[in-house]
């Protein structure tokens, strides 16, 4: 046995004095609870008057008497050392600071904060129970701890915290503490900057917002750019709720301070509070706004003149449309022109949502003249946005600034010498011919666009000419029949024959976009072709697209060419080395005999897929299976019950064990097409001699069978 002053007795003895600590803690909020209505905010936690570096003792006052918690040293405001104190003493404002050498204990922590809950009322606690105040203590504990998954974990219900200590301490108290003490791993920043912008209702409304934009401030200045984002999300939202004199008071302070911060940080988030701020603020209040947002503009650091790009579009929407014509406009022109291609294409995207607030006669002069420099700029990345943007555009400025401007610069992007450029513009096609005037359509299609698509079908790139694909497919419903099959035609037969098969299956999945305009004969002789080789291909995708076009290519060939022609792909399908496209081609079966009925499949299908069922591979007998179910619901009861059952309850005995339970989950299938007597006769015998397999997935789909079936109770 060791002495009484041994190291063991040591630890224990601070054990004990540990769990008398947390007991008493947990019974002196218990009474809390119990004598809530009779005490008050000041008995329960008291600051003696004090000045700065003055230690005060904290205590706490329980229904009988005033009980000695601990000694804190406490400082008034700011964040300095006291004199004489050591960092392992250091407190903020009361609270002890976070940035110790360790964590400092529960005891601490409750003295710091006080009780848990010091206004709340019976309904407040009603139906919580001691352990929810004592996990507040805990969630308060985890405030201060150097362990980032406890911060984190105590940061993710800051609310709780917030609501147990009520409104007034949550703002002289806690957001303070906050303030002070931001810090840590970014997790920790992020979660507390989602936590704050949901906090208005919990320091007292919209009057008292302005509580939460110190944290938030910080927030917005850090490096970490998913941290400042969401700390500017959150000041946005709570923008939203202030009142306009809390607006002009605080929050547009607060932005002037962000736009003329010393860090590229806090100046890029200020480019993002512009536009949530502005339609509330006062007169002067929105001229200030306007300042700011200039000399953001004008930055020299190009991250922030960039953040200023990336919004110069969303603040004009908000702008008094004299201001955007006499400030934003010359703004725009001067992104449009800078040095670095990043901020000029981002003046782009600016310029399509200016453009809807201007008259066609301001479009004219002040916003198309930067847009057609912007489509022959010199980076190809801008020239790739402005033909990105041109559908958008095509919409704001109208058809007679289409026709003199965008369909020009279109022609231009069209034949840009990056791809890049060149499938951008291919892509805005169909948008760009369905959006023209309806008078002279036909005409601007055939003379000034379908002549540059003519360039393009036989392009180096692959990428343009697969965009070119999915895109010309869109054009016969307006072109016309005529046009179609003089102009249009011709450059759909030669993609039939593109070297690329994603470029061929892009075609033959969208045939039905032309069979009103294009007769499908016409077509069948570079088609079929191409179908066989996609059929064929090496790439399993591939087949598996080709496939999904059957039924759409049976409704255009016809039951005769059909047969003739492209019957013999949709069998070969069934033994595929790839699972999912024999599964695929069971259900394409399925559909092919909803198209051509009952009879054609009793003659050409189903006797292939019965035959399938005696294959030595045990990979197509299960096919076998699954092209029996797909086509009993399609063939009706008679041949299924007459040609089809017969073969599935044969395969029951099948040597492998998942062709067995693939026989239990056909024949559940099958039999919601068979009469009561066939149930009773043949099926239900055969599923419970499976049910009575070794194999225990056997027992359970031939059990699952007879209840679906109501074969068994």
């Amino acid at each position: 046995m060791e002495p009484p002053g041994s190291r063991s007795s040591l630890l224990s003895v601070a054990d004990l004095d540990e769990e008398v600590n947390l007991l008493s803690i947990h019974m002196f909020l218990v009474l809390r609870i119990l004598f809530s209505n009779s005490l008050t905010a000041s008995s329960i936690f008291e600051y003696p008057e004090s000045g700065p570096g003055i230690p005060v003792t904290e205590t706490t006052q329980t229904c009988t008497g005033r009980v000695h918690v601990d000694t804190v040293p406490r400082i008034a405001s700011g964040a300095h050392l006291m004199p004489g104190v050591t960092p392992k003493t250091q407190t903020i404002r009361g609270l002890p600071c976070p940035a110790l050498d360790q964590p400092l204990g529960l005891r601490d922590c409750s003295a710091a904060f006080g009780s848990a809950r010091p206004r709340a009322s019976p309904e407040a606690v009603e139906g919580e129970g001691d352990n929810s105040l004592y996990t507040v203590t805990v969630l308060i504990k985890g405030l201060y701890s150097e362990n980032v998954q406890l911060r984190l974990n105590s940061l993710k219900k800051l609310s709780t915290i917030a609501l147990a200590l009520g409104v007034e301490r949550t703002r002289t108290e806690l957001l303070p503490f906050l303030t002070d003490t931001i810090y840590g791993e970014s997790e920790v920043l992020l979660a507390l900057a989602e936590q704050l912008g949901n906090f208005t209702g919990l320091v007292g409304g919209p009057d008292f917002a302005h509580c939460l934009l110190p944290p938030l401030e910080s927030l917005a200045s850090v490096e970490d750019t998913a941290v400042r984002h969401r700390a500017v999300e959150s000041l946005r939202q709570i923008s939203q709720k202030q009142t306009p004199v809390g607006l002009d008071a605080h929050f547009i302070p607060l932005m002037k301070r962000l736009a003329r911060g010393e860090w590229v940080t806090s100046r890029t988030s200020a480019c993002a509070l512009f536009t949530s701020c502005y339609p509330r603020a006062s007169s002067a209040g929105k001229a200030d706004i306007r300042q700011c947002f200039h000399s953001l503009c004008s930055d020299d650091t190009p991250m922030v003149r960039r953040a200023a790009a990336s919004k110069l579009g969303e603040f004009a929407t908000v702008v008094e449309l004299e201001s955007v014509k006499s400030e934003i406009i010359p703004l725009f022109s001067s992104l449009a022109s800078d040095e670095q291609d990043s901020v000029r294409i981002l003046a782009v995207d600016a310029g399509v949502s200016m453009a809807q607030k201007l008259t066609h006669e301001e479009l004219a002069s002040l916003v198309m003249p930067t847009l057609r420099q912007a489509a022959v700029d010199n980076s190809w990345r801008v020239r790739y946005m402005v033909a990105d943007k041109l559908s958008e555009l095509q919409k704001a400025v109208g058809p007679k600034i289409t026709q003199s401007d965008l369909i020009p610069s279109f022609q231009q992007l069209i034949r840009d010498c990056e791809a890049q450029v060149r499938a951008a513009a291919a892509h805005n096609v169909k948008g760009l011919c369905e959006n023209l005037p309806t008078e002279g359509r036909e005409t601007i299609i055939m003379n000034q666009i379908l002549p540059y698509l003519k360039e393009l079908v036989s392009d180096q790139n692959q990428h343009v000419r697969l965009v070119l694909a999915s895109e010309i497919m869109g054009l016969p419903t307006i072109l016309g029949k005529d046009n179609c099959t003089e102009h249009l035609q011709p450059l759909i037969l030669a993609q039939l024959k593109d070297k690329c098969p994603d470029v061929r299956l892009h075609i033959i999945s969208n045939l039905h976009c032309v069979n009103e305009v294009i007769e499908f004969h016409q077509l069948s002789q570079s088609l079929l072709p191409a179908v066989v080789e996609l059929a064929q291909n090496a790439k399993w995708r591939v087949r598996l697209a080709i496939l999904e076009c059957m039924p759409s290519l049976a409704d255009q060939l016809g039951l005769e060419l059909f047969d003739k022609k492209l019957k013999s792909l949709c069998m070969d399908w069934l033994v595929d080395r790839v699972s999912a496209i024999r599964e695929a081609a069971t259900t394409n079966l399925r559909k092919l005999v909803e198209k051509f009925g009952a009879e054609w499949a009793q003659n050409t299908i189903v006797p292939k897929v019965l035959t399938m069922a005696t294959a030595p591979n045990y990979l197509h007998r299960m096919t076998a299976l699954f092209g029996i179910s797909e086509l009993s619901e399609a063939c009706g009861q008679e041949m299924t019950t007459k040609q089809m059952l017969p073969v599935v309850l044969k395969m029951a005995g099948d040597q492998v064990a998942n062709v067995r339970f693939n026989v239990a989950k056909s024949l559940q299938r099958i039999g919601l097409m068979l009469d009561t007597g066939s149930l009773q006769v043949k099926v239900k015998p055969v599923l419970l001699m499976l049910r009575q397999d070794e194999d225990i997935d056997v027992q359970h789909f031939a059990l699952e069978a007879l209840r679906a079936l109501t074969l068994i109770q």
